[in-house]
């Protein structure tokens, strides 16, 4: 007997281990690929670091040159007016696509793949077909002109003051339709009872909405604003294949400005201060809004 219960515990033991064995070196190369380096990246801040890490430390000396560069704050106010109508723009098509889907209408299986397509591909993918798109050599310009439009003019991607807005377009068509889904699982979520009570005193479908329906995709709304403010903070793959950061530095966002200083410039001490400054930023959206969710749960 006594045998027996100690090789019942040996495979109890065993059972309780091997799921701890096989996502260890999972789990190893996480602490060392990604917290290890988000570590280093922020020791080589405070470093003379250039073309190779140094481990000669300077203080706030690279966070103070960073914030003296006229090409950072350039990419600051850029990524002030991307991710401000990337994420307006974002949810207002998101929102109406998922109340349109929500009425139950014909062929909804059909469109939603097609909404959700978009977000399959990758940035760079997407930047490369806008990049034809908007060529005026190549692109709608040029169409429109051999279709008998000589006035048409469409040179967004060429023209300083309007190349941004470029960079919008592309990534709102990618990111809408993921937005969209995010809003009609919402909307499935919403207790029919309520909506049925509403209507039986008498609420217009316009207070229905305003003033029952868009309150309670709150949490909705709070889900699309912190992974759309996320996705632009850390643009770099879209605006590479797009606009490569140009015309001059007019779609210069901080992650293309990071890469340029660290691996162009051989600034890499500045370049991890610009990496950790984002890196700060996505943590003050992200920490909160995980707190609130696991609150909630709780």
């Amino acid at each position: 007997m006594a045998h027996h219960s100690t090789e019942v515990d040996f495979k109890t033991k065993l059972q309780d281990w091997i799921p701890k064995l096989v996502l260890s070196p999972s789990v190893a190369m996480v602490l060392v690929f990604v917290y290890g380096f988000i570590i280093f990246t922020v020791y080589l801040s405070f470093t003379d670091s250039r073309m190779l890490p140094s481990y000669e430390m300077v203080g706030f000396a690279n966070y103070d040159r960073l914030w003296g560069l006229r090409a950072w704050w350039t990419a600051i106010d850029n990524l002030f007016v991307f991710a401000s109508l990337y994420i307006v723009i974002c949810t207002i098509i998101g929102l109406t696509l998922a109340i349109l889907l929500d009425q139950k209408i014909r062929g909804e299986g059909g469109l939603r793949p097609i909404y959700l397509y978009p977000m399959a591909l990758s940035f760079i993918v997407t930047g490369t077909a806008w990049k034809w798109f908007l060529d005026p050599g190549i692109g709608l310009e040029n169409t429109m002109h051999l279709w008998g439009w000589e006035s048409f003019k469409f040179n967004w991607i060429k023209d300083r003051d309007y190349a941004i807005y470029t960079v919008v377009l592309a990534a709102v068509w990618q990111t809408s339709g993921f937005v969209m889904a995010m809003f009609l699982a919402g909307l499935r979520g919403i207790d029919n009872e309520i909506l049925k009570a509403a209507q039986i005193d008498g609420a217009s479908n316009w207070s229905l909405y305003r003033r029952i329906v868009i309150p309670l995709l709150r949490p909705a709304f709070l889900s699309a604003f912190v992974i759309l403010s996320h996705l632009a903070i850390k643009s770099y793959d879209l605006v590479i294949a797009l606009t490569g950061g140009g015309p001059g530095r007019a779609t210069e966002l901080p992650a293309t400005f990071m890469y340029s200083y660290t691996f162009t410039r051989n600034q890499m001490g500045t370049g991890a201060a610009s990496a950790v400054i984002m890196l700060t930023t996505i943590a003050a959206i992200m920490i909160p809004y995980l707190y609130a969710e696991l609150k909630e749960k709780r």
